[in-house]
């Protein structure tokens, strides 16, 4: 396996062996010169469009940058054979086929993810059951007009205009459900036609704007109100009030945490978010969601995870390969959900997701108390869990799911069944 601790010595190396300055390499890459300069010390990590911009720059194969082609060939190789033996001689040997077989499996790892955001889709989407259901009422509907019409001899004038227009009106209804349903089902697994919740709505407005809003912070609140009204992600007053909600606390957090300061202390410490805490002196869950609005290029890959007390997620800003639920709660095995019984104690997780291609993550959870508790209502709780690629852990990563509705781990605590004598849970 090749070891992507030491990327940034590779790069390093590379530069050097080029005669290139480290600003000159930064340019051209399009990054800023202390971002390399975290990068080369092996103190950032780097994400996918980063590294292959280096490795243009440096006019060398990506897959070089990470030990050599044929190190990257052979871990896929390993992955594909599942532990069977002799994947070096293999691709030593016969480097053509081997890398046939390599893109084969690769391409097996994307339907088989496709296939699970479709089974989790098609089984457990509730605005696919809501759809269906109002086919079935519309369909039902027109069934029992045209009974009448047909089984009433004597049907007088009016009462048969009446079930005329009933039956047009219900055939429209049907015939505009099915258009709805049917473009959703066809609809590309990582998209969100048809159908539509506020969540979703939400969700492709922060995606459009990489989840940051400069302008937002220079404006202050009096800027919301437009940036809603341009968008073209927000077609319902729910999602629009949504909208709303994130900005409002987006201005807050920039209010305590100003994107100057920000880029400043991501500088000196990288994104390690405790260091950071108390270098801004602002709260963890602040931290968090003050890093999702840098870009990659500064911060590099970063995911977060937004949950309230019920478990039911609330906010996603994926991260690459790391498979986020889009309609039900997370699996119960990820930090998100330990950290809900104590808020303000962190959570570090070395985290793998289970099935073919996952990857490997670093999560750091917490949760806030939005609102304290009172004899007339209980304590409000949010939690958060950061997400970033590789880490810096040692030992065995935890393995976990995407949601327990879809999850392959085998014989998982989380969901095992009662057993005849009481025990588990």
């Amino acid at each position: 396996m090749h070891d992507r601790s030491l990327i940034g010595t590779r790069i390093r190396e590379r530069r050097l062996q080029q005669g290139m300055k480290q600003a000159q390499l930064a340019k051209s890459a399009g990054i800023s010169a202390p971002y390399l300069n975290l990068i080369e010390h092996n103190r950032r990590r780097i994400g996918g469009k980063i590294l292959n911009r280096l490795a243009d720059v440096l006019e060398v194969e990506a897959a070089q940058l990470t030990q050599g082609a044929e190190a990257a060939l052979v871990a896929t190789l390993n992955a594909a054979a599942a532990g069977v033996p002799g994947a070096e001689e293999f691709a030593g040997r016969f480097t053509g086929w081997a890398r046939v077989l390599a893109g084969k499996h690769q391409r097996v790892e994307v339907l088989e993810r496709n296939l699970r955001i479709l089974t989790e889709r098609l089984a457990h989407d509730p605005r696919l059951a809501v759809a269906l259901h109002e086919v079935i009422d519309a369909v039902t509907a027109v069934r029992a007009t045209a009974s009448i019409l047909v089984e009433t001899k004597d049907l007088e004038p009016e009462w048969q205009a009446r079930f005329h227009r009933n039956l047009n009106e219900d055939s429209g209804r049907l015939a505009e459900g099915a258009e709805h349903l049917m473009r959703y089902l066809e609809a590309a697994p990582d998209t969100q036609a048809g159908i539509k919740t506020a969540q979703d709505e939400l969700h492709a407005f922060l995606e459009d704007h990489d989840y940051c809003f400069a302008g937002l912070e220079k404006a202050g609140e009096a800027a919301i109100d437009g940036i809603i009204t341009a968008s073209d992600m927000l077609s319902s007053d729910a999602g629009a009030g949504l909208a709303r909600e994130y900005l409002l606390q987006y201005l807050r957090d920039a209010q305590r945490i100003p994107m100057n300061r920000l880029l400043e202390e991501v500088a000196r410490y990288g994104i390690v978010p405790d260091r950071l805490s108390a270098a801004l002196g602002a709260d963890l869950a602040c931290v968090f969601r003050r890093l999702t609005a840098l870009s990659g290029d500064v911060a590099g890959p970063v995911g977060l995870v937004i949950c309230d007390a019920a478990g039911g997620v609330t906010l996603r800003k994926p991260l690459a390969e790391f498979d986020l639920p889009r309609v039900s709660a997370g699996c119960a095995l990820w930090p998100l959900y330990q950290v809900l019984a104590q808020p303000q104690v962190p959570v570090r997780a070395n985290l793998k997701q289970a099935g073919p291609g996952g990857i490997r993550v670093e999560a750091f959870a917490v949760a806030e108390q939005v609102r304290p508790a009172s004899f007339d209502h209980p304590a409000q709780i949010r939690a958060h869990m950061l997400l970033l690629p590789g880490t810096a852990m040692a030992g065995e990563a935890r393995a976990v799911g995407t949601t327990c509705r879809t999850c392959p781990l085998p014989d998982c605590p989380a969901r095992r069944e009662p057993s005849v004598t009481g025990q588990g849970f």
